[in-house]
């Protein structure tokens, strides 16, 4: 579900020859639409409906949690250590350690766009044209009214709260509620962004970041004709980093606004982007399904999140499914004593009854067991997708449309899983 505007250029950007690219791979089923990086561990949102916790460290994903019933797009790491997540379906999550949301918010009627926390407080921007700002301890909410149009983002700045939207105002919302116009840029805004010095930056769909000083002084940082729809901050302000749905990032000094490197990526929309605690590694995620490591200060990539290959005695057993492997092997382990992974482990697969594994937490569906798994019942899940053949499923939604790949697939778990 997009503004029409991106619809269409979204379309224009599909239509683009796809670049080669090493590091591919992730686990998501969809566009990777978020990204937060929590206390010593990842988190990515995605248009396939789920939130994956990664431990960045090991490379593999920790947690996957399919509950929101639409595309996830917008995640935010709470001071408390907690996570919340938003979505299409227009409800917040907070979540801890558990299996179930600690706290659900609702009141929004259309898609939450994106997400802003302070201590104790978690703001909501969302295309009903409100904005939201919550208290977290008693899940009350202010209902902020002011924009004309769809609210795509909202940021936390000197104490104050800011919005913006589809209306191209930059507007903060004073103590009793009410908005004031701090900036009209005549064109739509897709992202906000703090800066510690209090600047604010504000994306559009021109390809332009605005940075609003504290004193509304404004720059402009010119990124090229595409929308800019993703940006990020190194901790000490002197990165930003600006995605766009031409599928460019590029990496500008702060505060001159010089631009240092731009990445080269697949050459598909770059729809999140988030720097590690260190400011050393930039995370970004996009429209080709996969989350990515650069190197923030020459703007190498250091390969996936998940593994870049399967393992050589893996590829061995046949390369081409060992190929088609790569996109299961961040949230599945093939042997019984691997260590933990966000989806039970695959050893003996095939005869195994669904939901059977001894000790992992399954979802309700999987937990009912009337499935046994076949070369003909795995190949369904792969072709109808995860979402049809096990609804209420946490697993990514992952599809194989392609039959030789299916085939190499199977063979190679045949072998593998023995």
């Amino acid at each position: 579900m997009f503004p029409r505007f991106l619809a269409v250029l979204l379309a224009l950007s599909l239509a683009q020859p796809l670049r080669a690219a090493a590091q591919d791979l992730s686990g998501h089923g969809g566009p990777v639409r978020a990204l937060a990086v929590l206390e010593g561990r990842l988190a990515s949102g995605g248009f396939d409906q789920a939130v994956i916790i990664w431990d960045p460290a090991a490379g593999r994903a920790l947690r996957v949690i399919r509950w929101h019933q639409g595309a996830v797009n917008a995640l935010a790491a709470l001071p408390d250590g907690r996570l919340a997540s938003a979505g299409e379906d227009a409800r917040i999550a907070l979540w801890g350690a558990g299996e179930a949301p600690e706290a659900v918010l609702e009141g929004h009627s259309e898609p939450v766009a994106g997400l802003a926390a302070a201590p104790g407080l978690l703001a909501s921007a969302a295309w009903d044209g409100t904005v939201r700002l919550w208290t977290l301890a008693t899940g009350e909410a202010r209902v902020l009214r002011g924009h004309q149009g769809n609210v795509n983002a909202v940021a936390f700045a000197g104490g104050a709260l800011y919005s913006t939207g589809q209306d191209g105002t930059l507007r903060r919302w004073e103590a009793d509620g009410s908005p004031r116009t701090i900036a009209e840029f005549g064109l739509p805004q897709n992202a906000l962004l703090a800066l510690p010095d209090g600047t604010l930056a504000s994306a559009g769909v021109d390809g332009t970041v605005r940075l609003v000083a504290p004193d509304g002084a404004v720059r402009e940082l010119r990124s090229g004709p595409r929308p800019v729809i993703a940006l990020a901050a190194s901790p000490d302000g002197r990165t930003l980093a600006v995605g766009t749905i031409g599928g460019s990032v590029g990496l500008y000094a702060l505060p001159e606004g010089r631009l240092r490197h731009t990445l080269d990526g697949p050459g598909l929309p770059v729809w999140s982007a988030a720097f590690a605690a260190d400011g050393q590694t930039l995370w970004t995620g996009g429209q080709d399904r996969r989350v990515r490591r650069w190197n923030a200060a020459n703007a190498q990539p250091l390969g996936p999140l998940a593994a870049e290959a399967a393992e050589p005695a893996l590829a061995a057993l046949d390369p081409h499914g060992a190929e088609v492997w790569r996109a299961c092997q961040a949230c599945h382990a093939l042997r019984p004593d691997a260590p933990p992974m966000a989806g039970p482990h695959l050893y003996r697969l095939f005869g195994r009854r669904m939901g059977s594994v001894p000790g992992y937490a399954y979802s309700e569906r999987l937990a009912r067991g009337d499935i046994v798994w076949t070369h003909e019942t795995v190949a369904d899940l792969f072709t109808r997708g995860p979402d049809v053949v096990t609804p209420g499923t946490r697993m990514p939604v992952q599809t194989v449309g392609n039959s030789e790949d299916m085939a190499a697939l199977l063979r190679f778990l045949e072998q593998a899983t023995r």
